[in-house]
């Protein structure tokens, strides 16, 4: 391949990450805009693999096709790694980031690992408790914003500290987000921890077996009450940590807006995850004011 054919050719690549992340993840599409541009190709080859793999379950007609093509995914970060090409639009601008900037593999994978292990779960086996559920945010989330910050040469302890908080508040509130299409496909409370499910009447013991309780709409609003008030307990603990952050990862960070505006929609409908006006808008809010939100806040050096 010759040099402007290999340049098209990423070039292209990159354009595909970007319309990728467009479509699926638009709030964080537009956090992504509020970078230096400098980082916005390593930030949007990262956000088009969380697309790939966070789609890969729901998009297959078969369990064992979206498992497979996780698998794929993980062996792909391999090979990548080896400096293999791969055939793939954003593996192809996954390896040029790779190339040009000191990326972790071991956050990579693991971000795909932890996809792979949620998939092999079985419809009735739910996290038991919110740290594993905390642990799946960090793994899946939190990931990318730690090779974001890589990505950028911005090695700050505070920085990582902040955007574990951020990625478990965010993981946190999307998972909770996602509980009617879940329960459209029988998995009514997959991602609600058996602690918080027992506590607010969502499963019963009967029989020394459990049994789920689909008739509780108040228990479950205590559920994703209690939820999301542990991600909003992230988010203060992330904020705490501002001063102290380099203003160079200020903007990787941004993220937290998004998930206070989810925080916000959700306290808006009583914690109704099932409330239509939670669907409206981006995050329940209109796009312009979401806009401005995030506009304001990145002018301001918050997040």
């Amino acid at each position: 391949m010759n040099g402007a054919s290999s340049s098209s050719s990423l070039k292209a690549a990159f354009s595909y990450c970007a319309q990728q992340v467009r479509r699926y993840d638009y709030h964080h599409y537009l956090c992504l805009l509020e970078l230096p541009p400098s980082m916005r190709k390593a930030a949007f080859a990262l956000r088009a693999l969380n697309v790939e793999t966070a789609r890969a379950m729901d998009v297959a007609s078969d369990p064992r096709i979206g498992l497979m093509r996780l698998v794929w995914w993980q062996e792909a970060i391999d090979k990548i790694f080896a400096n293999t090409l791969i055939e793939h639009p954003t593996a192809q601008a996954l390896s040029s980031v790779i190339g040009e900037n000191k990326i972790s593999k071991t956050w990579l994978k693991r971000s795909v690992e932890a996809r792979i292990n949620d998939a092999r779960r079985e419809d009735n086996d739910i996290p038991e408790t919110m740290g594993e559920l905390e642990k799946y945010a960090e793994d899946t989330v939190s990931t990318l914003l730690y090779l974001t910050l890589q990505s950028g040469g911005i090695m700050s302890t505070t920085a990582d500290h902040a955007a574990s908080h951020i990625g478990k508040a965010n993981g946190i509130l999307l998972l909770l987000k996602s509980l009617p299409y879940h329960a459209s496909h029988g998995r009514h409370f997959s991602y609600i921890p058996t602690a918080v499910a027992l506590k607010h009447g969502l499963i019963v013991k009967q029989g020394g077996g459990e049994e789920t309780r689909m008739d509780s709409r108040e228990g479950l609003c205590n559920a994703v009450f209690e939820m999301a008030s542990v991600a909003n307990a992230h988010l203060e603990k992330a904020r705490k940590l501002a001063k102290s952050v380099p203003p160079e990862a200020l903007p990787v960070l941004l993220p937290a807006l998004p998930a206070q505006v989810l925080l916000d929609s959700l306290s808006r409908v009583n914690f109704d995850v099932f409330d239509p006006r939670l669907t409206r808008g981006v995050l329940g809010i209109p796009p312009l004011w979401y806009q401005l939100k995030l506009k304001w806040t990145s002018w301001r050096r918050k997040y």
